[in-house]
């Protein structure tokens, strides 16, 4: 996995609607790009396996969870995941093993089910395979969420960061 000169690394994160965890992941993980001062090597997406939402803003307490760790969730519109991002990113990070059997149901070959992985994955402290949906919780939860989405990210980075780097000439 390597950005190339020209076009950018891009991750997709995906979860159920598209309003709660899969644009925590998304906004986080851009976050953290720009402040590597790779914004222009490495884009993020999100979008959800249903579309129940599609259009609408993240969940009122993504938004507000974000804002409390110094994120901004405002812009976010919810939409659903299609084939063509298959195509379109070079990883599909799910956020639960549900959402990662959804998209190894619709992955058309090798190539697109080699691009999927488990947010949580990344991350070698995690207990759990799982981001928990926090939509029927309260605001501590998507707090917890965010906690858990910001480790995981981070580990993600971390991992891709060498090849998303611009070599030193």
């Amino acid at each position: 996995m390597s950005a190339s000169a020209v076009e950018p690394f891009r991750v997709v994160f995906v979860c159920t609607g598209n309003i709660c965890r899969s644009p925590m992941a998304e906004i986080v993980f851009r976050e953290f790009a720009a402040s590597a001062g790779l914004r222009d090597r490495v884009g993020s997406t999100s979008a959800g396996t249903g579309d129940w939402h599609v259009g609408e803003q993240a969940d009122l307490r993504t938004i507000e969870a974000l804002e409390r760790r110094g994120y901004d969730g405002a812009l976010h519109r919810a939409r659903q995941f299609t084939l063509g991002d298959f195509a379109h990113n070079d990883l599909v990070v799910a956020l639960d093993r549900s959402h990662e059997r959804i998209l190894k149901g619709w992955a058309r070959g090798e190539a697109d089910a080699d691009k999927i992985a488990l947010l949580m994955s990344f991350d070698a402290q995690a207990r759990t395979l799982d981001v928990p949906d926090p939509y029927y919780a309260g605001p501590g939860m998507f707090d917890e969420v965010l906690g858990m989405i910001e480790s995981a990210s981070r580990a993600l980075f971390r991992q891709l960061e060498p090849a998303i780097r611009p070599a030193v000439v």
